[in-house]
């Protein structure tokens, strides 16, 4: 054999044998397509229009808040218990909860972490949780590390609304927590009262507990506002909330959140984010006391500022053939719908979207999972989970034209992209 043969045949010999060492979770985890998209973007140029990060500034009050808490050497292990006691007077004000700063609030390395250690915290081998169909990726996998059983709940398109029957046919004994993310990543949806006060009633009836993420809290349009489910009757006592700094500040490189829960849960999600992170970065956290404080003009610019984007982008997507059948409601994501007459799939569109225009988005069957509990679904209805585009309009308004631009130059007579005519 050739020597370089044999140096390629012991190289994967040797990886082979290694990832039999692998977990038996970790060897069923994928990269992100989310974060492939990005690097995509990334080495090729492209506008990022994939990732939800903004790429304008963060607000100047925040970021002199963190420069000064560094300059003060707030640079060691830290619990910052001013975030909690702000965190406690705002879902007071806002979700009418009484909340005990000291006993009922974890802080941890942004909403992720938050998230990951409620899950390990509450769930054990067998458990089976409830998960809306299309969602974020990271749920479904923190259920698995915890040896968990993620059972999907499809959401009806194009309005991805909720039907109760679903939920309950997907419901089973070993089922122990729901997960909901309001307002949602991908669709932009901001559950409606009855659909909360369905998951409520299902919750309480039969014992679930309901983990949500509120990252969007403060991003909502159309005068639809935020109701955390916990503030629901009964649920408090059942419902562990998570959320951060990230998209109300535009700092999601912070790593800054938290989950308020039952001062016993979390307890434990305190003791287990100190085994793995130990301590949220101490500048960050002196620097979440002022941005918590900031007055309710700041809250009602940002809405306003992201609806104004949010309505350009709709209005530019749809302009170039996609079908949008519903607006966001909130997030900082349009899922936009490839035409009919679009013979690419989501991920092919995504790809050549990048190659030919410089345009970053994320194919949406990421969000999909075709192992949904109920079998009742036809082919016709699944064939739209790779229908989807997702993109992110938490841009600058200069960003949000330049794609605007690049896609413009690659349009049909009809002002549509070529693409949706390619093979």
């Amino acid at each position: 054999m050739h020597p370089d043969k044999l140096l390629v045949a012991l190289d994967f010999g040797n990886r082979v044998e290694m990832e039999e060492k692998l977990s038996r979770v970790a060897r069923t985890l994928n990269p992100s397509p989310i974060q492939q998209i990005s690097l995509l973007a990334q080495s090729s140029n492209a506008i990022n229009l994939a990732e939800g990060f903004p790429d304008f500034p963060a607000p100047p009050h925040i970021k002199d808040a963190a420069i000064s808490a560094i300059n003060s050497d707030f640079n060691q292990y830290r619990h910052v218990q001013g975030i909690c006691d702000c965190l406690a007077i705002k879902m007071k004000k806002e979700h009418g909860l009484d909340v005990d700063a000291l006993t009922d609030i974890a802080i941890c390395c942004g909403q992720t972490e938050a998230f990951a250690a409620a899950v390990l915290a509450t769930i054990d081998r067998g458990d089976e949780v409830l998960l809306f169909d299309p969602s974020y990726e990271t749920y479904e996998t923190c259920i698995a590390l915890a040896g968990g059983v993620p059972v999907r709940v499809p959401l009806d398109p194009p309005h991805w609304t909720l039907d109760p029957d679903k939920l309950m046919k997907a419901a089973t004994d070993r089922t122990k927590a729901i997960v909901l993310n309001s307002p949602q990543n991908p669709t932009g949806k901001v559950f409606s009262k009855d659909e909360l006060e369905a998951i409520a009633g299902a919750c309480c009836d039969m014992d679930w507990l309901a983990i949500t993420d509120e990252v969007y809290e403060h991003i909502t349009f159309d005068m639809e506002k935020h109701t955390s489910l916990a503030s629901l009757p009964g649920m408090q006592e059942r419902t562990i909330i998570t959320s951060s700094l990230s998209k109300t500040f535009s700092v999601t490189g912070w790593r800054l959140g938290w989950a308020i829960a039952p001062a016993c849960i979390a307890s434990a999600i305190r003791n287990i984010h100190i085994k793995i992170t130990d301590s949220a970065p101490a500048p960050f956290q002196e620097a979440a006391v002022t941005a918590l404080r900031s007055p309710s003009t700041y809250f009602e610019s940002l809405r306003r500022e992201y609806e104004v984007k949010r309505d350009y982008i709709v209005k530019m997507l749809v302009g170039l053939g996609f079908q949008i059948h519903f607006k966001p409601q909130g997030s900082i994501f349009v899922f936009a719908e490839l035409p009919k007459k679009c013979l690419l799939s989501d991920i092919d569109f995504a790809s050549e979207l990048i190659k030919q225009t410089g345009v970053a988005a994320v194919p949406g069957c990421g969000f999909f999972h075709k192992n949904l509990h109920s079998n009742e679904l036809s082919e016709d209805n699944q064939s739209y989970q790779n229908r989807y585009i997702r993109f992110a309009f938490c841009k600058s308004d200069a960003t949000l034209r330049d794609a605007a631009e690049k896609m413009g130059e690659f349009v049909d007579h009809n002002g549509h992209l070529k693409l949706f005519h390619s093979l």
